[in-house]
């Protein structure tokens, strides 16, 4: 699923998030090729469907990387960004 964060650092700031449940990018291994696929392919295609044709995309991992939510998620930040996510 893909959601606007409550505390936007970008013009647009969306967070995807997978279904099922893993704390870190670090675990994403446990994901078939498959379902990775279809993973990066939805941040993709939020991000197209939110207008952006340029963007980041970032990924925090862990507490010393900034990362504050343990649920595996992905920021897709576009136009002018006021700080990077953590």
């Amino acid at each position: 699923m893909a959601i606007r964060d409550i505390n936007p650092q970008a013009e647009t700031h969306l967070l995807v998030l997978p279904e099922r449940h893993v704390d870190t990018f670090r675990e994403v291994g446990e994901f078939p090729a498959e379902e990775a696929k279809r993973m990066l392919d939805f941040i993709a295609e939020t991000a197209r469907d939110a207008g952006l044709q340029d963007y980041r995309v970032v990924v925090s991992v862990g507490p010393g990387g900034g990362q504050t939510i343990f649920h595996l998620h992905w920021h897709v930040l576009g136009g002018k960004i006021t700080e990077m996510p953590q």
